[in-house]
């Protein structure tokens, strides 16, 4: 019969293992980098909506969480025809950490509603005390109507009866047109209009310029539903921001997928500054 180690034996041995194992670890302190921060802008005006945007600085890669908003930073909007708007300084950082009020975080607003056609150029100005300074124009695109929306139901039953929703338009024969398309679900207040979509999806018009369109989304709505459809027409700019961001978002923690950098259309920092242009319609799924 093979032999027992004793009690006291065997205490030996494990603690032999133990004082061995910790010769494996090997602490490696990894110098990182300087880095310099950056102003980064995010302002996307809308007709009938007061001007407002955020100004932040960037934070490097192991930095804080939430955004650092200086304030020292003036800010100054450009009209069409030429008259200088001054934007205050008036963050509303509750929106900051109370993601159920729906409300977008800004930094700076106006007093005014906006007032802008298609074909409206402004400009930003953007700087602090530090002399950072971040510049950028943007023109207003035509709204492009919605020229109808429907849905579909499956053919299950119960809980599972659920309909996909199509919204179609006409692409101009402009090359290079962008969309933005939410849908919300509920009343379409103010305040739910604000909240995260049921749907948001960006497409280009490449391969169908100047042809009709058919978004389409899976089987997720519910009889009762009530749907908006909200279709911004947007510059390539706007849609290639919105694009890198979500590579970005990818690649963040991803060890097989490459760093990918935000694609910006302002100078002198980073971030983006466009007018959203948008038409709107309300369908309820019976």
């Amino acid at each position: 019969m093979p032999s027992r180690l004793k009690p006291a034996t065997l205490l030996l041995l494990l603690l032999a293992l133990a004082a061995g194992c910790g010769k494996l670890q090997n602490d490696i302190n990894v110098p990182l980098p300087s880095y310099s921060a950056e102003l980064v802008l995010e302002c996307y005006l809308e007709p009938g909506k007061v001007p407002s945007l955020a100004v932040t600085t960037s934070v490097p890669y192991l930095g804080a969480v939430l955004p650092q908003v200086p304030t020292d930073v003036t800010v100054t909007l450009t009209m069409p025809n030429g008259t200088l708007v001054p934007l205050a300084f008036n963050p509303n950082y509750r929106a900051l950490t109370d993601t159920t009020s729906g409300e977008k975080f800004h930094s700076h607003i106006g007093r005014s509603r906006l007032v802008a056609k298609a074909g409206d150029v402004f400009k930003i100005d953007v700087q602090d005390t530090q002399g950072r300074h971040i510049t950028g124009t943007t023109t207003m695109m035509a709204p492009i109507p919605i020229d109808s929306v429907e849905y579909k139901f499956n053919d299950k039953t119960g809980t599972n009866r659920k309909a996909y929703f199509l919204t179609n338009f006409r692409d101009p024969a402009t090359p290079d047109d962008c969309y933005r398309l939410q849908l919300h679900k509920g009343t379409p207040t103010a305040k739910n209009l604000l909240k995260s979509p049921e749907v948001d999806m960006s497409v280009q018009d490449r391969l169908l310029n100047g042809q009709p369109f058919v978004l389409g989304t899976s089987y997720r709505f519910s009889a009762g539903d009530t749907v908006t459809a909200t279709l911004y027409h947007t510059d390539f700019a706007y849609y290639r921001f919105r694009q890198s961001v979500r590579d970005a978002r990818g690649a963040n923690g991803n060890p097989f997928a490459q760093p990918s950098a935000i694609y910006s259309n302002v100078q002198g920092g980073v971030g983006i500054f466009t007018v959203l242009s948008g038409t709107m319609t309300t369908k309820i799924v019976k």
